[in-house]
């Protein structure tokens, strides 16, 4: 008996230090060449109850995590879609060396070179002082904007002072680029609507007002979509002006709505679907979703940013 209880304390013990070990263990970005242009896809990879644990960022949508994966040394196998309705699964077959993961993307006949590298992890003090907050919409026209995503089917337009997307159609996203920055809007979302206001172009602050039978906490108003749920769910006010605050230093968010700190000080571990690259150590521009739904007005967009 004691000897059987040594061996699997031995087994535990050596699982355990492999899963720490591993070459995998860590957040890994993507940037997937498609027919469309570029997927930014991420991996998370931790130990967990002595076994690897899989997540999973596609381009769109929310991550999720990967039960059908295999490790053999350095060499990882996971199937990040199933085969379904007569479409062949989508595997991964990746190799670990250093900092990255290079591999294949195999789907049916199809095949396609992907690079994993490791996720910068972005920690930096908050800093001492931020800058005097600054028009990101001017209220006149779209200068500083630029439809993206379908331009030629964009409905942005500006009326009465408003940046307002008539209909579902391109995503619009700010000529400039940021790293550390805190932004103030004020936005009317509509009943059914579906929208994001996206940090650096990678990270989707939620805005919604779909049933509520349709979306978990962490994907509905206010979320980081998919990674981080608010705290507090306040009344919700479809048709309504509603205020948002949002600072982000590093991975560090906190998200202010009409008033009450709905996140505070949380860690965003990667990127959200929909974001425009996977580049992470990198400045990044805000975009809004337009190609979701049409009837969105935003007013009030300022930004501040690290004062030196």
């Amino acid at each position: 008996m004691k000897l059987r209880t040594g061996v699997v304390l031995f087994l535990a013990l050596s699982t355990l230090a492999l899963c720490a070990g591993s070459p995998f263990a860590g957040r890994w970005d993507f940037n997937i060449a498609t027919r469309n242009g570029t997927s930014a896809c991420w991996l998370g990879i931790t130990g967990k109850a002595g076994k690897l644990e899989v997540w999973y960022q596609p381009g769109g949508g929310n991550v999720y995590e990967v039960k059908d994966f295999k490790v053999n040394g350095s060499h990882l196998s996971v199937t990040v879609s199933p085969a379904e309705n007569g479409r062949p699964a989508a595997t991964w077959e990746l190799d670990a060396a250093g900092d990255k993961l290079t591999g294949v993307l195999k789907r049916g006949e199809r095949t396609v070179p992907i690079t994993g590298v490791r996720a910068p992890e972005l920690k930096r003090a908050e800093p001492e002082a931020w800058t005097t907050p600054e028009p990101l919409f001017n209220g006149k026209n779209l200068d500083g904007w630029a439809p993206i995503g379908n331009p030629a089917n964009s409905h942005w337009t500006v009326k009465d002072g408003l940046l307002v997307n008539e209909a579902n159609g391109a995503n619009l996203k700010t000529t400039r680029t940021f790293e550390d920055v805190k932004v103030h809007y004020e936005v009317n979302c509509p009943e059914h609507g579906n929208s994001g206001f996206y940090l650096r172009g990678r990270y989707e602050v939620q805005i919604e007002y779909e049933p509520l039978s349709d979306n978990p906490v962490e994907r509905r108003i206010g979320s980081i979509y998919g990674r981080i749920a608010p705290s507090t769910e306040l009344p919700r006010r479809p048709g309504e002006w509603e205020t948002f605050d949002v600072t982000l230093v590093g991975r560090t968010v906190t998200v202010v709505r009409n008033g009450v700190t709905i996140i505070d000080h949380k860690e965003i571990e990667g990127i959200t679907g929909g974001a425009l690259d996977a580049n992470e150590g990198e400045p990044g521009p805000f975009y809004i979703q337009g190609d979701h739904t049409g009837g969105l007005k935003f007013r009030n967009i300022t930004i501040s940013v690290p004062q030196h």
